[in-house]
C-alpha cells in the first residue's frame, strides 16, 4: 500500500491519530518539566488541500472536512479543540484549505520548555520541513531513516515524552518491522510513550500484528481501532489503528467520549465500528 501523504492527509485515518496524538501531548503538559516529542515519519509538515494530489482523492472531505464545521456534543468538542484549534492556525483566513502534518500540530502545542525532533528520510520532504522550522529552537529537523532514530534518539535528554512512529506502509514486511522497532526503543527508553499507526486493510496481517505486540512482553498497551466501513473485497484502507505504549491513565475515558463522536461523523458504510482494547495491562 503506497501511503504517500500527500493524496491522504486529512482523511479519518488522520483525524483519528491526531486527535490521540493530541490527547497525549496535553497530558503531558500537565507537569511543568519539559518533555520532548519525537517523530520519526514526519513527512512534509503542511499539505495543501487544493493541491493536485488532495484533489485526486477527496480524502479529506470524508475526514476533517466533515468535522472542521460540525456541532459536537460538549465533552467531545472539549477534547477535540487542541486539535481543531492547531488546524484552524493553518487557516487564519477561515476556511480549509491547508492541513498540519504531525509536526506542526505538536508544535503548535508545545510549551516554551518543550521540544520537538521531526525526522524524515526524503531529501526533498526534509527540506521542506527544515524550511518550515528554519529558526525554531524548540525543533529539530533531521534527515534520516526513522527507524534508526528509534535508537540513536533514545532516550531523550528530557527523559519524559513521546514517540510516534508513523511509517507510509510502502514495503513488504512493515508489521513486523514495526513490532521488532518497538521491543528495540522500549528496552532503551522502557518510560516513555509510543504511538504506533497502522492501516486496517490486511484484517490477517492486522491480526498477526497485535498478535505480536502481545507477545513481546511490554507491560502496557492500549490498541485504537476505527474502521469506517466493512471489509472490502477490493483491497483499500477500511480503518486504521493506533497502539499506544504506556497510555496515560486518563486516555481511555477520553477515548470512549472521542471515538463515537468521531465515528458518527466519519464511517462511511455500516457496519463499521471503533475499538479500545488492552493487548497488555488493564
Amino acid at each position: 500500500m503506497n501511503y504517500r501523504h500527500a493524496y491522504h492527509a486529512g482523511n479519518f485515518a488522520d483525524v483519528v491519530k491526531h486527535a490521540v496524538l493530541c490527547r497525549l501531548v496535553e497530558y503531558l503538559k500537565q507537569k511543568d518539566k519539559a518533555f520532548r516529542v519525537i517523530d520519526t515519519h514526519a513527512g512534509i509538515g503542511r499539505y495543501d488541500l487544493a493541491s493536485v494530489e488532495a484533489g485526486k482523492t477527496g480524502e479529506w472531505q470524508g475526514g476533517v472536512g466533515r468535522l472542521f464545521e460540525a456541532t459536537l456534543e460538549p465533552r467531545a468538542a472539549a477534547l477535540l479543540q487542541p486539535y481543531l484549534q492547531a488546524v484552524r492556525a493553518e487557516n487564519p483566513d477561515g476556511g480549509l484549505r491547508r492541513y498540519p502534518g504531525s509536526p506542526l500540530i505538536v508544535r503548535h502545542l508545545l510549551r516554551k520548555q518543550d521540544r520537538l525532533t521531526a525526522i524524515e528520510l526524503h531529501p526533498e520532504d526534509a527540506a521542506r520541513l527544515k524550511a518550515i522550522f528554519a529558526g525554531d529552537f524548540q525543533t529539530r529537523v533531521i534527515e534520516l531513516d526513522g527507524w534508526l532514530a528509534l535508537g540513536a534518539h533514545l532516550p531523550p535528554k528530557e527523559k519524559r515524552g513521546l514517540v510516534l512512529v508513523d511509517p507510509p506502509f510502502e514495503e513488504e514486511g512493515e508489521f513486523p518491522r514495526l513490532v521488532e522497532n518497538l521491543r528495540r526503543a522500549h528496552r532503551r527508553w522502557p518510560g516513555g510513550i509510543y504511538a504506533l499507526w497502522y492501516p486496517v486493510k490486511d484484517r490477517k496481517a492486522v491480526a498477526a500484528f497485535r498478535a505480536a505486540l502481545k507477545e513481546t512482553g511490554i507491560p502496557k498497551l492500549l490498541d485504537i481501532g476505527f474502521e469506517i466501513r466493512p471489509a472490502s473485497n477490493e483491497p483499500s484502507l477500511d480503518g486504521s489503528g493506533l497502539v499506544v505504549v504506556n497510555p496515560p491513565f486518563t486516555l481511555e475515558g477520553e477515548l470512549r467520549i472521542m471515538l463515537p463522536a468521531l465515528h458518527r461523523l466519519l464511517a462511511a458504510e455500516q457496519p463499521s465500528r471503533w475499538t479500545v482494547d488492552w493487548l497488555a495491562g488493564e
